[in-house]
Order: structure tokens, then sequence, then C-alpha cells
């Protein structure tokens, strides 16, 4: 299993509206680095979910359901499905991120304007329990 964090603007699409739905095709990603991660993400990965913008926090894991596809917007890129897991028991935020030694490496830190990273299976449980 390989273990990723993608990036949403809640303004544009949170947390709560990818729980509402359950699952749905992330889909949109114009960066050629970031669609090359999609391009890894196989069925079962587990997938954090961040909220960029104002709030800048881990939220929710979700898991890939279905893995790359042509982006049904543009099939130049590629996009995969994604379905929501459980919502953290509180959000760990950016600053949380950064003042935790182990996860200095974490790509959100080194790489802040992709919106599709990958992360170590070290790196996912560490978040998992400072959600806690």
């Amino acid at each position: 299993m390989n273990y990723w964090m993608v990036k949403s603007e809640p303004n544009s699409y949170s947390w709560e509206d990818f729980e509402g739905k359950g699952e749905d095709v992330w889909d949109g990603v114009r960066n050629y680095q970031a669609r090359n991660y999609l391009k890894e993400m196989e069925v079962g990965d587990a997938v954090m979910f961040y909220h960029s913008g104002k709030e800048k926090a881990v939220v929710g894991i979700a898991k890939v359901s279905v893995s790359a596809f042509p982006d049904p917007k543009d099939e130049a890129w590629v996009a995969v499905n994604l379905k929501a897991h459980q919502k953290l028991n509180k959000p760990v935020t950016l600053s949380q991120i950064k003042s935790e030694d182990s996860l200095s490496e974490l790509p959100i830190l080194k790489q802040s304007r992709l919106s599709v990273l990958p992360m170590s299976k070290e790196e996912f449980e560490t978040i998992l329990k400072m959600s806690k």
C-alpha cells in the first residue's frame, strides 16, 4: 500500500462536500509532477485530505477506489476515484506538522504548491496519531 496527501481549498471543495458524496472523481490536476503521482496511485492506497487556504490542516482520510484514468474534463491529464474513509477526530494543522521533527521531510513542507503528494507510512501514521 502507498500513502498520499491531496489538497483542496475548502471554499471550492471541502471534506464535508467529499464526505457527502461518499466517493468522487479527483480530477482537475494540471501539474505534471502531481499528475505523475496520480498515475502511481493504486486501489486501496490511503490518502490524507488536506484543507489548503486559510485552514491549512489535514481533516480526513480517503482510499483510492479507482486507479488512474483519463480526466473527464481533459483526457490529456489523469484522474482517480477517491472514497471517503473517515473524518479525523481533530484536524492536524500545518503548524503542528511543522513542529513535529519526524515530519520534517514531509513533501508538503518542500513542495507546498502541489495538490497531490506522496507520504511514507511513518508520516501517515504520525499524523494519524496527532489527530487523536
